[in-house]
């Protein structure tokens, strides 16, 4: 089978981008499952009913996302009435949603972990390395198991990669916005990627109008985040799974551009 996850959707043009060229991809590659991160989707960062229904009307199958999950409240109902949509599972447990969940594909089910990282990031959550492992049993009935770690440092990410190899069929890392050149099968078999990049305007600091960013860090001053309309590019990876054993046999990038 093959798994595409496409990294961080940024506002109503990121949504747009990838609703006119998600459908071709698909054909094209012979995708079976799209897993996307939605966090920024809704208008300003966040996430909304709206935004992830229209994701899901895309051909998106599952949404995952990050520490911008809660930025809007009027997700919390729907990330508690949903298993479509998770969020990382080191928050509390008393947060709103879930951080896993089962994918039953019919010929086998696809376990999806969503993890949060605490290195410049994630201060207020739980440690991600100890949440893996405390949440993969759950995961037992899975052929395939997929983590979304959504982090800051680049070390943090390949350690998790390494901890994980061979105990889940691939780990991809979201949040930096950047396509990374290291996608690889590490040693016991996990396919492994540092971060799979974002669907929203290319020439933009991570989606958003470069002049916004540039007298935010210039000036330290509050600035509204706008996301210009300018063409945009959508990136991520594709992995191709055995259906037979669940492993991993090939991860590839992909970048697509207006």
């Amino acid at each position: 089978m093959n798994i595409i996850a496409i990294g961080d959707v940024v506002g109503r043009q990121g949504c747009e981008f990838l609703r006119a060229h998600l459908p071709s991809v698909k054909k094209l590659k012979c995708i079976d499952l799209c897993i996307v991160n939605g966090e920024n989707s809704a208008p300003g960062n966040g996430i909304t009913p709206d935004s992830a229904q229209y994701l899901f009307d895309s051909g998106v199958d599952l949404i995952t996302s990050g520490n911008h999950v809660y930025n809007k409240n009027e997700v919390y109902d729907f990330l508690d009435a949903r298993r479509d949509i998770i969020r990382p599972a080191n928050y509390s447990d008393y947060n709103p949603g879930r951080g896993f969940t089962v994918i039953d594909m019919g010929r086998l089910k696809v376990g999806v972990l969503n993890l949060l990282g605490n290195s410049f990031i994630g201060d207020n959550v739980n440690n991600a390395f100890l949440c893996a492992e405390k949440l993969l049993p759950e995961l037992h009935e899975c052929k395939v198991k997929l983590v979304d770690f959504h982090a800051e440092a680049t070390g943090e990410k390949r350690a998790m990669g390494f901890f994980l190899d061979g105990k889940v069929t691939a780990v991809f890392g979201t949040h930096t916005h950047v396509l990374t050149a290291d996608e690889q099968i590490l040693p016991c078999g996990t396919a492994y990627i540092t971060d799979i990049g974002m669907t929203g305007p290319k020439q933009s600091v991570l989606g958003i109008n470069p002049d916004t960013i540039i007298k935010k860090m210039r000036y330290a001053l509050p600035s509204r985040f706008e996301v210009p309309n300018i063409p945009c590019i959508m990136t991520g990876c594709i992995i191709e799974v055995d259906d037979k054993t669940g492993k991993a046999v090939g991860i590839e990038r992909v970048c697509i551009e207006a």
